[in-house]
């Protein structure tokens, strides 16, 4: 599975640390928060929400440089919004990788 890196965030940055400082800073507070909603939706058979709290982490997916895995996330969205959860195993497993990566940051 592919790996989460700075690239897309240095290219917005254009040198400026503080920038990407700030920028990972916002992932780092806002991404376990909008992950524990995403699960609490997904428990709970949500499958609107759960695909709205998919919704909202793909952009952090991109942000990441998770090319495949937005995709991952893509289809899971419409796999949620249709009722179904085909897709979550895959995507859940983008979260956990995504969590390490920003642990180490």
């Amino acid at each position: 599975m592919e790996q989460p890196n700075l690239s897309y965030i240095e290219s917005m940055s254009g040198g400026d640390k503080a920038f990407e400082e700030k920028l990972i800073g916002i992932i780092q507070k806002e991404f376990p928060e909008e992950k524990h909603v995403y699960f609490d939706n997904i428990t709970a058979s949500n499958f609107k929400e759960a695909a709205e709290n998919v919704h909202k982490l793909k952009h952090k997916i991109s942000i990441l440089g998770l090319v495949k895995s937005y995709e991952v996330a893509v289809n899971y969205e419409d796999h949620l919004i249709e009722n179904s959860t085909k897709g979550r195993d895959d995507f859940e497993a983008i979260l956990q990788i995504m969590t390490d990566f920003l642990k180490t940051l």
